[in-house]
């Protein structure tokens, strides 16, 4: 009998965050409200892990991260990738926050989605592999089934499923 297996990660796609970043962009330079004032998202750093949002207060970091959240719902990413809980600085009538994206399953993570898998579906195996999580199963509805199971749930961090075989 044939094993069928996909890997849940905790992962964003950097395509997708580069194409938000650039309409988040666009739409900063042309919006009224923003015309003359420090409102501005860049990069957090080199290998492009987050944003560092910059406004002139809470009021307008607040507005650009609500854009950002626009942008990443139409182009159909989870919103839950940005991790907003950063505290904003303020410092010359500027105020910025770091918004790191949330990557990768931590050992927590990864025991409470093996757990609801092997709770709602015994036939099912799965296996922790570093920070994505390996489900296998010699039926293909099964995994189809623990997939449901999976984007039903309310977990506090992205999830998306690869190598499907």
């Amino acid at each position: 009998m044939a094993n069928f297996s996909f890997d849940v990660v905790s992962d964003y796609d950097k395509a997708e965050m580069n194409n938000v970043f650039d309409q988040v962009q666009r739409e900063i330079t042309s919006r009224y409200d923003f015309k003359g004032t420090p409102a501005a998202v860049e990069w957090l750093d080199g290998d492009k892990a987050g944003f560092k949002v910059t406004g002139s207060g809470d009021w307008q970091i607040d507005a650009i991260l609500d854009i950002v959240r626009k942008k990443l719902a139409a182009r159909e990413q989870s919103q839950k990738v940005i991790d907003v809980s950063g505290e904003v600085s303020e410092n010359n009538f500027k105020a910025s926050k770091d918004v790191p994206f949330i990557k990768g399953l931590d050992q927590e993570k990864a025991k409470k989605i093996t757990s609801l898998i092997r709770d709602k579906h015994p036939k099912v195996k799965t296996q922790i592999q570093g920070d994505t999580v390996r489900v296998t199963s010699n039926s293909k509805n099964d995994l189809q089934d623990v997939m449901q199971l999976l984007r039903a749930q309310d977990f506090a961090f992205p999830l998306s499923f690869t190598n499907y075989r």
